[in-house]
């Protein structure tokens, strides 16, 4: 299973999960929030929009680049 925040030696992903956009400028408040509730939609790693799957025990979530992700 990919960890989504680690892209390696300790560096912070370069895009939100949630809106795909630059994560470095600044936090994203209402992504935050919606995390709580919600799986991420896009790979933090390249991009990439995931394939989601909402499951009875929690979500699953496909990168085409980068694999499986689970909550």
């Amino acid at each position: 299973m990919l960890d989504p925040t680690a892209v390696g030696d300790g560096v912070p992903p370069p895009w939100c999960d949630r809106c795909g956009e630059p994560a470095q400028p600044g936090p994203h408040p209402a992504c935050a929030a919606a995390r709580a509730l919600e799986p991420p939609r896009f790979c933090a790693r390249c991009r990439r929009r995931m394939k989601v799957q909402i499951l009875p025990a929690g979500w699953s979530a496909v990168c085409v680049e980068h694999g499986d992700l689970r909550g």
